[in-house]
């Protein structure tokens, strides 16, 4: 058995994107340069999750934060959706707008507040904007949503027109529905206003295929154990 596969080495996980040392993603991130800054309010179930790419999106943007929670402090939330970020002390207030489809009618039927619209004139410049992301499955982002009145009341940014996803590790809830990597790079692109072309799209896409590749490679060392065993092996073993 190699050392990065004994349960040792499985066990001990990385400090910056907290997965496991063998499943660590940092490698694969590129700082890509963005004017929109991004909040990633991640699920707790989330934090450990193999298959979850809010630390890799994390790691590739500059100007992210990222908060574990379900229930979060209402004081805490509020601060991290409209206090000024050390990076731009003193430039101004930011608009905040939730990364979420247009679930209207099923938000009104549970009671939540209804969505704040967008600011005007929109679209805005991309240097006035922090754009919030739920990481989590669909049920645990409504959850989410639920339990954060504050996240209620914020402006949606619903996604239109979106390509097919390349996500295809977990099951979609929904049509359409992409991995929290994918939608934000998504929206990041239209916010920021990058062609299909731009550099900083073409960065994030080839992140998210690497990582990809990864997947597909661990899924098929565990579907093939004798093979994974054999790793680290003296030819002829």
């Amino acid at each position: 058995m190699s050392t990065s596969d004994s349960p040792t080495a499985t066990r001990l996980r990385c400090p910056q994107c907290r997965r496991a040392l063998r499943t660590c993603v940092c490698a694969l991130a590129r700082a890509v340069p963005h004017e929109v800054q991004v909040l990633i309010l991640m699920h707790p179930m989330e934090v450990h999750e193999a298959k979850g790419t809010g630390h890799l999106l994390h790691l590739c943007l500059p100007h992210s934060r990222l908060l574990v929670g379900e229930c979060f402090d209402a004081a805490a939330l509020r601060q991290a959706l409209y206090g000024d970020w050390d990076e731009t002390a003193g430039a101004g207030p930011r608009h905040s707008v939730l990364l979420y489809p247009d679930t209207g009618l099923q938000d009104a039927a549970l009671g939540l507040a209804a969505a704040a619209p967008l600011p005007t004139p929109w679209p805005c410049a991309p240097s006035g904007l922090r754009l919030v992301v739920l990481d989590g499955t669909w049920r645990k982002s409504r959850k989410m949503l639920y339990a954060n009145p504050a996240l209620q009341s914020l402006p949606r940014l619903a996604l239109q027109d979106v390509p097919a996803g390349r996500y295809a590790i977990r099951k979609a809830h929904l049509p359409g529905q992409l991995s929290t990597f994918e939608a934000t790079a998504l929206a990041l692109g239209r916010l920021q206003g990058w062609t299909d072309g731009a550099p900083q799209h073409a960065r994030l896409q080839s992140v998210f295929s690497d990582f990809m590749a990864r997947q597909a490679a661990m899924r098929d060392a565990n579907r093939n154990p004798q093979a994974k065993s054999l790793q680290g092996q003296p030819a002829g073993f």
